[in-house]
This record gives structure tokens, C-alpha cells and sequence, in this order.
């Protein structure tokens, strides 16, 4: 595979996530041109190199729908020779190198052991009627790379709409990654994972490394060539969180960790009002049955 571009999705909120991961990139010794695909209106001045990517078609069509701005990542699929990563990931490797000997749909993540999360009852239906090992080709949509056009925008909107496909791939209310991956399982597109053997690289997700993580990459084919934040609390310590944080000014640095500090009294509170809403469902609970 001979990429051609780097496909980001991002907004204002996660300049400093992009930040990270474009600097990143360029650490490597990739030079290829970043794409931004943005989430919604909420744009920031790029570096050189990067430019804002919008399909008109794909989006106003989105909008119409009311579907999740982060469907716009389907615009992805409707062209060829690219690594697409979300903000929250760093590189440690050029991916032009990484990708050179594969080819079709690659990915590196290790959703194949925890699927659930990559499918809805709808597109469990379709996919598990195909194989038995379906696991084996579901992939977190924060990061894959693909060497061909797998749908034309109408086709891509045709598929999508489809009676058995919409519910998954335009009407979630929370994500676009069950709808990707039903999407790509449609196309019939080749998926390769680099977690899984011939090759079984290391986790890509900063989730499976809670403590000092150089030890588990000793074997230089095997280290992952990104890490990817994905759901992972940036207020609970890790030693791999410094990956990221060696792509911050100091300055940015102060900026992150008041938004971190935010978070972690976000979190705090909306804890506390569950376990509250608990406790009183608990009590009321109790009066009804003594009475």
C-alpha cells in the first residue's frame, strides 16, 4: 500500500489533541498532507501542511438526516491511498513504512476480542449470517488505513440508506462505529488487523498499558506504530500518557491540563448525581415494598 494523504476528524475542542498528533506525524518523517475533515463549524488555523477537507455532497446529506457529525467520517470510503487517525493518537512510527506491504482495509486495533462495541442488533443480524469469525474484520474507527475507493458518494448513500443498513449507519444516536463497520463489511473489501498474527503487533490502545509499557515492545516488529487514547481518562496517571504530552509546548501544556481539570470535576459531578439518583431510587424502592 502507497498512501497518498493523512484523514484526521477534528474541531476547536480537540486543537490540542490535533496538535499532538500532527507533530506526531511529522516526527516520523511523514511529510504527506494532512486532511481535516471538520466536525462541525467550530474551525482553527492549521499548520502548514494541513488543509480543512469537506465532501458538500456527504455533508449536506448528513445534516438532512440529522445523523452524527462524526459520520462524516464516511467521506473517508469514498477515496483511496490514505491512513485516516482521530485526534486523540500519536505516531510513533511512519506509516508509510508500516502499511508499504500490506493491502485492501487495514487496521491495528484489538476490537476483535472486544466486538460489541463495533456492531448494533441490526448489524450483528447481516454480519454474523456471513462467517462465524466475523471478529476477526471488525475495527475501532479511530484509526485505518485502505488503498481503494470502496463506494462513489451516490453508492455510498445508497448503501448506507438501505432499510436494513439505516438504523446502524444514519440514525445512531451516539457514534459512526458500527455504521463504518457495516459499511466496510458490505463493500467486501479485505480487512487485515496487525494486532493479529502473521504479524501480532502490540495494542495500539493507551488502555492496555496502565504501567511502564517499553518492556512489552523489546521486539522492534512489534511495536505499535500509533497509540490511540480512545475512551481513556487523561486525569488518571499513566506512564504512556507522556507520549502525548512530549508533543506539547509548556504553555500548551498548562492549557491541557486545565481542560483535564475540567473533565476530571465533570466527571466527579456527574458521578456523584448517578450514584445520588441511585440512592433515592434505592430508598423508594425499599418504602414501596415495606408498604
Amino acid at each position: 500500500m502507497k498512501i497518498e494523504k493523512i484523514i484526521t476528524l477534528a474541531n476547536n475542542k480537540v486543537r490540542l489533541r490535533f496538535l499532538a498528533m500532527e507533530r506526531s506525524l511529522r516526527a516520523t518523517g511523514c511529510q504527506l498532507p494532512l486532511l481535516v475533515i471538520p466536525y462541525d463549524d467550530k474551525l482553527f488555523d492549521l499548520p502548514n501542511g494541513s488543509t480543512w477537507w469537506e465532501v458538500p455532497e456527504i455533508t449536506s446529506w448528513l445534516k438532512s438526516e440529522k445523523s452524527h457529525s462524526v459520520m462524516r467520517k464516511y467521506q473517508c470510503l469514498t477515496v483511496a491511498n490514505y491512513q485516516f487517525v482521530d485526534a486523540d493518537v500519536c505516531f510513533l512510527k511512519n506509516p508509510e513504512e508500516i502499511l508499504k506491504p500490506y493491502s485492501g482495509f487495514i487496521t491495528s486495533c484489538g476490537h476483535w476480542h472486544n466486538p460489541e462495541q463495533t456492531i448494533t442488533q441490526e448489524s450483528r443480524e447481516i454480519i454474523t449470517k456471513k462467517s462465524t469469525i466475523w471478529q476477526k474484520n471488525v475495527f475501532n474507527t479511530g484509526q485505518f488505513a485502505c488503498d481503494r475507493t470502496i463506494f462513489e458518494i451516490e453508492q455510498l448513500k445508497y448503501t448506507a440508506m438501505r432499510p436494513d443498513f439505516v438504523n446502524t449507519c444514519i440514525r445512531d444516536r451516539f457514534h459512526e462505529q458500527p455504521g463504518l463497520n457495516l459499511l466496510v463489511f458490505a463493500s467486501g473489501v479485505k480487512v487485515t488487523n496487525l494486532t493479529l498474527p502473521p504479524l501480532s503487533m502490540e495494542s495500539t490502545w493507551a488502555g492496555d498499558y496502565p504501567d511502564e509499557f517499553e518492556h512489552y515492545w523489546s521486539e522492534t516488529s512489534r511495536q505499535p506504530y500509533l497509540i490511540h487514547w480512545a475512551g481513556i481518562r487523561m486525569d488518571v496517571p499513566r506512564p504512556i500518557h507522556q507520549i502525548f504530552y512530549n508533543f506539547l509546548t509548556h504553555v500548551e501544556k498548562a492549557e491541557w491540563d486545565e481542560q483535564v481539570r475540567q473533565w476530571s470535576l465533570s466527571y466527579q459531578r456527574n458521578n456523584r448525581s448517578v450514584r445520588g439518583i441511585a440512592r433515592r431510587f434505592k430508598r423508594a424502592f425499599q418504602t414501596v415494598v415495606q408498604q
